[in-house]
């Protein structure tokens, strides 16, 4: 069977931070709606992707998926695995942020089926976080993931954010040695990306705040790089660090290249070379669900060109490209027509050809982006 992988969008927050750029709503109008629709959504796209696709992984993403009750969220995955062949051992990822769970919620969150937690950390470092608006303080944020490892949550994901407005190595530093000392095996560092339409873009746009420069972001990127590296954390994709073991599944699955199948606002689908994406009104997209049984706001049919760049450019951020599968997939007509250019980028050091494996080296993890404008 097919392995695929299942993402579903819960919208509600408590408040819209800064940076961020998902479809994300501060109200709690139209939950139990909201629920209803995206179960009957999740129902009906099972006639089309239930036969020959085993699900590997269920991700809740936001939004702030912990502000729900857990039975809320129980109902959904009852309903996906109802509908749908998920795997026994499927990794059941529930994002969350401090100051929006406690003990008694996490363990519920457990008893409701998930085995897998992704904590908003940002900063351990207040100052940072509330320049970045988040609700917690780094006491609350320590304590989180401290909870959620004491009530059994084995796989525990913290994110960070580095490069922020006037942060120093000193304090991004301070921020990596305390994460690698709590009990969690996957660590995401991202670097502060200003997105349009977002309230920093405006802040920078009103010269409120300015943004750090690309040579001291990759300067920290690298710092980033080899400090976790050396205390265990594998790079496996650009901004994901993992203990061996404990790659996140649902993010390789997009990074390899496989269907994916997403419910609710604003959500993507992937399948056989289409790419569809729902609206992301609350309103309209419970509306459409209920009077049409979809909320497709529009499509795109990838050409071969398209997949075959996607798929080079998703291997390469992440453990690599294998020539075998992609000779399988696409030919070797661009493997053969860019293998000069990838022997000159191997003797700068900024990848490894091996056997059957392209893969970039630390050096050129740095330089990801100016290295796929060159290859493709």
């Amino acid at each position: 069977m097919k392995e695929s992988a299942i993402y579903v969008h819960i919208p509600f927050c408590d408040h819209k931070c800064i940076y961020c750029d998902f479809y994300s709503i501060v109200t709690k109008d139209n939950i139990s709606n909201y629920l209803g629709a995206i179960t009957k959504e999740i129902i009906n796209y099972a006639k089309e992707f239930s036969d020959g696709q085993v699900y590997k992984s269920i991700f809740f993403g936001g939004g702030t998926p912990s502000l729900m009750e857990p039975d809320y969220l129980k109902d959904i995955i009852n309903c996906i695995k109802n509908y749908y062949t998920v795997s026994d051992d499927a990794e059941i990822t529930i994002e969350t942020n401090p100051g929006t769970v406690d003990k008694n919620k996490l363990l519920e969150f457990i008893k409701s089926g998930f085995n897998r937690i992704s904590i908003g950390v940002q900063s351990f470092i207040d100052e940072e976080l509330k320049f970045l608006t988040r609700i917690h303080d780094k006491d609350l944020a320590i304590n989180t993931i401290e909870n959620a490892a004491s009530v059994g949550f084995e796989n525990i994901n913290l994110d960070l954010i580095f490069n922020l407005p006037g942060q120093s190595v000193k304090n991004w530093m301070y921020n990596l040695e305390t994460a690698v000392k709590l009990p969690v095996k996957h660590i995401s560092a991202y670097s502060l990306i200003l997105e349009q339409g977002t309230i920093l873009n405006k802040m920078v746009l009103d010269g409120r705040t300015t943004l750090q420069d690309s040579d001291y972001d990759a300067e920290i990127y690298n710092i980033t790089m080899e400090f976790l590296n050396r205390n265990g954390f594998i790079q496996y994709e650009v901004s994901n660090y993992a203990k061996p073991g404990y790659e996140c599944r649902h993010n390789k699955a997009y990074w390899q290249y496989k269907d994916y199948l997403s419910f609710g606002t604003s959500a993507h689908s992937f399948v056989n070379g289409k790419r569809w994406w729902n609206y992301s009104s609350l309103k309209k997209y419970i509306h459409n669900i209920n009077n049409l049984g979809k909320a497709v706001a529009n499509f795109e049919i990838l050409t071969q060109e398209q997949m075959l760049n996607e798929y080079v450019m998703l291997a390469l951020r992440s453990d690599g490209l294998n020539m075998i599968k992609l000779e399988e997939k696409f030919g070797n007509g661009w493997l053969n027509s860019a293998m000069s250019t990838l022997k000159m980028l191997e003797r700068k050091g900024l990848l490894i050809i091996q056997k059957d494996l392209i893969r970039l080296t630390q050096k050129g993890y740095s330089l990801c982006d100016k290295i796929l404008e060159k290859i493709l």
